[in-house]
Formats: C-alpha cells, structure tokens, sequence
C-alpha cells in the first residue's frame, strides 16, 4: 500500500489538483476548500511543533465536528504525534481516565471544557498546555488557578506557518489513538493506523458510485470511527462532506435539502428515528439516493421506497476495517449484516478458537491480507494487545453465526458493551459512578432492549444495609457525573446480584429476567409528567 491514498497526502493532491472546491462544510454554513484545510493543517502542525510537540507526542483534541477539528487533528497527522480524541460529553473520572491513560501533554478543546478540567486537575499530571477554541475563558483569574497553561487559539496559531518541509505519515504510522468503552475494565486507546483509516474508507461506501458531485451528511463526533472515516472516504471521491456534532432528527432533512447532501450513514437508532416522524407527499424529493444502515430496521422495503433511497449495510468497530458488508446495494434479508469483503477472512469459533460450522453462535474473529489494515494493538496495554490478537486472529468479542450463502449474522455481544443511541457504554464504567452514591451496596449494569433499536441501559442497585436508594434520587445523583447518554433509564432494586463461585456477577440472569414490574422507568416517568402538565 503506497502513501498517496492516505489521508494527508490526498488531502494535499486534492488541493494542488482543485484548489477552490469545497470540502468541508459546517451545517451553519462555514466551509473550507481543500486548499484551505490543507493549509491550515500545515499552520497547525507548525504551532504544534513551536510549542514543543513532536513525533509520538500525545495531544487530546475534545473538540465538536467542526473545521477546526479536522484541522487539529491533520496538523498531528503531519508531525507524526499521535491524536487522541475525546468524547465530548465526558466528565469527571472518564476524562481524567483518558487524558491520564493516553499520557496527553496538550488539550484542545472548548472553554467549558476548563470548568470540568478544574475538577479533576490533581489527576492531571501530565497534562502541561491546553489551547482553548473559541470564546474568552482562558483570559482571567480562573484561567491563571489552573495547573497548566492555557491559551486561546488565537495566540496559540500566532504566527504559525505552513509546514511545508515535513514528509507526512506512512501506512504502518497511527493516524489517532482512539478510545473505545471497556467492558471488563477501563476504555481502551485503540491504536490505527493510516492504513487501517484507509481500509475502513474504502468500504464505508462503494466508493466507485460515487463523484465529485456527490455530499456526504456526517452528524457524527470525531471522537468516533463514523467522524473519521467520512473525511479519509470523501478525499477518495472528491465530494464534500457536511458536518453536525450530533444526529438531530428535526434537523436531518431540512440539513439534506440545504446542503445537497447524497448520502449518509444511519447508525442505531437513526433510521427509526427518521422512519417514525409523520409521513409527507414529498418525503423522496431530496437530494439524498443512498443509505448504509447498520442496522436493518424491520421496515426497509418502506423506507426505501418513502424516501427514494438505496441501502447498503456492514459490520464494523474501531479496531478493525470493514471486514463483512452487504453485495452492493443487495440485501439477502433483514438480519444479516452481509458476506465477507475481499481481502479479509473471518471465522465463527468456539472458546478454543476453532472454526463452528454454519448456524453456530459463536465469536467473530477477523485478520486483513494487508498489512496495518486491522488495529495496531492497544496503547500502553501490551497484555490486552496479546490476548485480542491470540492465535495471530483478531478476536472482536462480538458472538455471529453464518450459512451456507455466506452470510454472516450479528447475534450478540459477548462483552457487557451496551450500546444506546449509537454510543458504546461501557457497563463497567457506569457502576463505578453509580457506587458512588453513598446509599449503594453494590451494582451491575446490563443492556435491555429499547423500543427505538439498539439498548437501554439497566443498573440493578443493591442498596447498603439500612439504607434507602430511591431511583428519582440516584438519577439525579448520576445526572452531573456522566453524559446524558449513560445515564440509566432503568433502576432495578435487588437484594443481592446473582454470582459466580468466583464473585462475578452473573449478567447473564440480569439480562434474562430484563424489566420487571417493579422496575422502575424514568422514561415512562417523565411522559406521565408530561401528560398530567397538559
């Protein structure tokens, strides 16, 4: 695999071959050309580099999708440091655990961000500089309470120039460091490639269907695969790509229409969403002729004639690239996420590794034929590294059976990951804040099935002897110390949770038994409060 594809040095061909064509566009209507972006990423990379940066160097960027953004991260892209994108919505011990874990000397974020760095500055020892994007905050007295510097990105960028003298990155050299939820421990910084960031491009869509003309909606953080691999897919096809920080269902068509958006990813929740809002005369007449949705909702022959689209679907996670999607736009039927793609052999295996034959459950493990195609390991995590890449397979924890067509199936996850809203929670990290509470004994959190696809988060609390835990309370409790997104719609009380003879929770029964009568629904609540201020 030869450097010209990968993600900066195309950037920099698509700027010398069409200067003056957008690329990237906000959906408030700011946008860059590739010129621009590529010059700007270069003026990054420069102040990046006079502030001490170097190769191998990590800079946490905790920023929403924006131009900006991009740029952060390209500028890095260029000097050979290494990204490590951060979850937006991240407070308290989950963002000290990630800008601790990664070893990030830099910060680029928000003015908001400072508050919540406050809160955790004593477990931020490595943490030396944060430039400050947007806003006034790093003037004043609070900036100067700090224990690391803080500029704003004005003077940060001030007098930077386009590096020009710097040779760019290689297949083999990671492209970000991204972290993705722990299931039985803390979240994980997954090392990609540029070659892996290329590979998941590639097949994110048939690239060859598509043109210049073409617009990709990208209501995606980049914190995420779906934020990044936009941006490496449409430098292959030479389109634009239109960014939102977050999905927003009132906003979805009104955005296609005004940007000449062509086509998107549909991830969760997002078709449903969609599908759900009343029916119009005129829901086909957009710009927007084709949708990878992962997954199938049960209603695709519908949606696909409502809206006037084609849909394609895939499996895919952050450490990996594609490995199985759908024949084209061909879909066998509503459960199955596809065949394997080119270049790649996949296995359903049992605990020993060894190949099950069709219409067994088991784990999905994947290796590429190319090299740096799949994950680089784990950063800092040599013992995870190994046991993920056991017997020279990628292991993606993920249980799949097969048929005899070649079809493989998404059956569940073999890990605790809940996955809501299109985010991957890890069941872990939730326990952690809801102990916290001064009334909880104990807890586990497990996923049960939302109406809207995808999970809804559960905790089964058992409280402390004497104690009273009343869910309205942990809630709210909960409220200011995780995002939104993972705060439990479910509270469950229990006596005790169901065990191992090892002292493990037993999930599994948890998850059998789901919702009962006496759980308690905080969006069954907040309709019922709704109803009666009618």
């Amino acid at each position: 695999m030869g450097r010209q594809n990968l993600l900066p040095h195309l950037l920099a061909s698509r700027a010398e071959a069409t200067p003056d064509r957008v690329f990237l566009v906000e959906v408030d209507g700011r946008s860059a050309t590739f010129a621009e972006l590529h010059s700007e990423a270069l003026r990054w990379a420069d102040a990046y580099r006079r502030a001490g940066v170097g190769a191998a160097d990590r800079v946490a960027v905790m920023l929403p999708s924006s131009i900006e953004a991009v740029c952060a991260w390209l500028g890095l892209c260029w000097l050979g440091a290494l990204e490590v994108p951060v979850n937006t919505a991240y407070v308290g011990r989950m963002l000290a655990h990630i800008l601790g874990d990664s070893g990030s000397r830099m910060l680029v974020t928000t003015p908001d961000a400072l508050y919540r760095l406050e809160a955790i500055a004593d477990h931020l020892c490595f943490l030396e500089r944060v430039v400050v994007v947007g806003g006034d905050s790093c003037e004043g007295e609070f900036a100067a309470r700090l224990p690391f510097d803080v500029t704003g990105l004005e003077d940060f960028l001030d007098g930077a120039r386009p590096a020009l003298d710097l040779r760019g990155p290689e297949p083999s050299d990671i492209s970000t460091v991204m972290y993705t939820s722990g299931t039985t421990g803390a979240s994980k910084g997954v090392l990609v490639p540029f070659a892996q960031l290329l590979a998941t491009a590639s097949a994110s869509i048939f690239v060859g269907d598509f043109g210049p003309d073409d617009a990709y909606y990208m209501p995606f953080p980049l914190f995420h695969i779906s934020g990044k691999g936009p941006i490496q897919t449409f430098l292959l096809v030479g389109g634009r790509v239109v960014m939102r920080p977050s999905f927003n269902t009132d906003r979805f068509w009104t955005d296609i229409k005004r940007h000449g958006c062509t086509t998107t990813l549909l991830l969760g929740a997002m078709a449903n969403f969609i599908y759900r809002r009343p029916q119009r005369p005129d829901d086909a007449a957009t710009p927007l002729h084709t949708v990878v949705m992962v997954p199938l909702v049960r209603e695709l022959e519908d949606f696909r004639r409502r809206f006037g689209v084609r849909v394609s679907t895939a499996f895919n996670m952050t450490e990996i690239s594609v490995p199985i999607h759908s024949e084209g736009w061909y879909l066998p039927n509503l459960e199955s996420c596809g065949k394997v793609r080119p270049g790649y052999e996949v296995r359903v295996v049992n605990e020993n590794d060894e190949a099950l034959p069709p219409g067994s459950v088991g784990e999905l493990i994947v290796r590429s034929r190319e090299p740096w195609s799949l994950m680089a390991g784990y950063f800092n995590r040599p013992e995870a590294t190994l046991e993920a890449w056991r017997n020279l397979w990628l292991h993606t924890g993920d249980a799949f059976r097969y048929d005899t067509e070649g079809n493989y199936y998404f059956v569940d996850r073999v890990k605790d990951t809940i996955r809501r809203r299109g985010e991957n929670i890890s069941s872990m990290e939730v326990e952690a804040e809801v102990n916290e509470h001064p009334g909880v004994l104990e807890s586990a959190a497990v996923a049960v099935a939302s109406e809207w696809g995808e999970d809804e988060v559960m905790i089964v609390v058992v409280p402390r002897e004497g104690r009273v835990v009343e869910p309205d309370s942990l809630i709210e409790f909960l409220a200011d110390r995780m995002p939104k997104f993972m705060v439990p719609r479910f509270v469950r009380l229990a006596g005790s949770l169901p065990k191992t003879p090892t002292g493990k929770v037993r999930k599994v029964e948890l998850r059998a038994e789901g919702v009962t009568p006496s759980t308690w629904d905080g969006e069954a609540k907040r309709q019922a409060g709704e109803r009666a201020s009618r």
